[in-house]
């Protein structure tokens, strides 16, 4: 079978018994060092991916793609405008709902919250708060009940659970023959969300009905603003500026990128840095492969000058080093993609099990959001990390096999 020279001697050459176990021993590490980094870099992308899935979830599954209000916070009309929005065909579900800040008092404590009024099967299609109860059900908020819903650090920090009564007090006031004293109104606790650390959910939140948050804030039957849900949340800021013209001049749009957006800046910005500044292990390596064919040019020196008296050319000569340059960073880049993707997608499992084998604890979800080490493999990274370690080492082979290609056949013989 037919096979180019310059690739069946560049494999000869990479399949020899070299008598300088050095520069085997060089070449070795390069090939490793390469893998080493690439298995490094796919480990800390996927968990940092894994993170940014993590926050993602905790984040949308609380707060709505879009938020629709009107200049004056209160929105009477809102009907219409549940209906113009509803029209889009990216809209998935529009819910009313009223905000304010109130004061909770229990047993002694106080603490400021912000109590929303909703409606529970509305609310069901813009968030995931049903999903997250860990008692009694978001169902329970029924009009004229005067029932509310805790957040599980909200309820542990006034020691409240499911059937106490709590008072909530409202910054409005009213005028008595006492004088002015602040609103409020009993409330029964009738369940408790677990929204999960990482964004004080649990514990600046809390929910009531609809009407009685009408009630409460004495509003008619006018709302705070409509809470949107679209098919791609990535198109809010898109989808903000068309409701806004839209709507006219009198509606306030917002989105969550208003809110969250720099958060996820920095954590893509991070992502992105951390890139770089692993690939630098993998040019080290690439460092080394240069060295390595150096020495090997070097050693070769005799057989290059054999090969040019018989025929040779430059250009194949320097093909002969770029094969074996080559090999070593294609060997190395496929021991890393497969280790690093096994390491990731099994990382999880691995931490649990050095934690539990010396009774330590890494992850805390007192000071992260999860108490566990996420990960998720994306194959985009994967692709890309291996893209640039395959270009690092062909670029480190280039100068080597220039170097060879330069050598004159009698120069490299005189001494032989």
């Amino acid at each position: 079978m037919f096979r180019p020279a310059a690739l069946f001697i560049g494999l000869r050459y990479t399949r020899a018994k070299k008598r300088n176990h050095f520069i085997s021993f060089i070449s070795l590490m390069s090939m490793f060092g390469i893998a080493l980094g690439i298995l490094v870099l796919i480990t800390v992308l996927s968990v940092m991916n894994g993170f940014d899935r993590e926050i993602k979830n905790r984040v949308f599954s609380m707060v709505p793609a879009v938020t629709v209000g009107s200049i004056t916070n209160t929105l009477s009309n809102w009907q219409q405008v549940e209906s113009i929005v509803k029209k889009y065909p990216s809209v998935t579900g529009a819910a009313p709902f009223v905000s304010g800040q109130v004061m909770l008092t229990n047993a002694g404590s106080v603490q400021p919250v912000m109590l929303m009024g909703i409606i529970p099967t509305e609310e069901s299609k813009i968030t995931q708060l049903a999903d997250k109860m860990i008692s009694g059900k978001l169902t329970d908020l029924v009009p004229g009940s005067f029932n509310i819903i805790l957040g599980e650090d909200l309820a542990n920090r006034i020691d409240a659970g499911v059937g106490d009564k709590i008072t909530v007090v409202t910054p409005q006031v009213s005028l008595s023959p006492a004088g002015v004293i602040p609103r409020y109104k009993r409330f029964t606790v009738t369940g408790i969300f677990r929204a999960g650390s990482g964004f004080g959910f649990d514990l600046a939140l809390a929910f009531i009905d609809l009407n009685d948050a009408q009630r409460l804030f004495q509003m008619g039957t006018s709302i705070s603003a409509l809470h949107v849900n679209i098919q791609n949340v990535y198109n809010a800021p898109q989808f903000s500026e068309q409701l806004t013209v839209a709507l006219g001049n009198n509606a306030r749009v917002n989105n969550w990128v208003e809110q969250f957006g720099e958060y996820f800046h920095a954590v893509s910005l991070e992502k992105k840095m951390m890139f770089f500044i692993l690939l630098l292990i993998i040019a080290v390596a690439a460092f080394n492969l240069i060295c390595t064919l150096v020495m090997v040019v070097n050693e070769k020196e005799a057989d290059i000058a054999i090969l040019r008296t018989i025929g040779a050319t430059p250009g194949m000569v320097m093909a002969i080093f770029i094969v074996q340059g080559a090999i070593i960073g294609v060997v190395g880049t496929l021991l890393g993609v497969v280790g690093g993707v096994l390491l990731a997608r099994n990382v999880t499992e691995v931490v649990d099990g050095i934690e539990r084998l010396f009774h330590v604890h890494f992850i805390s979800s007192n000071i992260y959001i999860v108490n566990y080490l996420p990960s998720e493999v994306q194959w985009t990274d994967v692709w890309q990390i291996s893209a640039a370690a395959l270009v690092l080492s062909l670029l480190a082979t280039l100068y080597p096999a220039w170097r060879a290609a330069r050598t004159e056949p009698v120069e490299a013989l005189r001494y032989e």
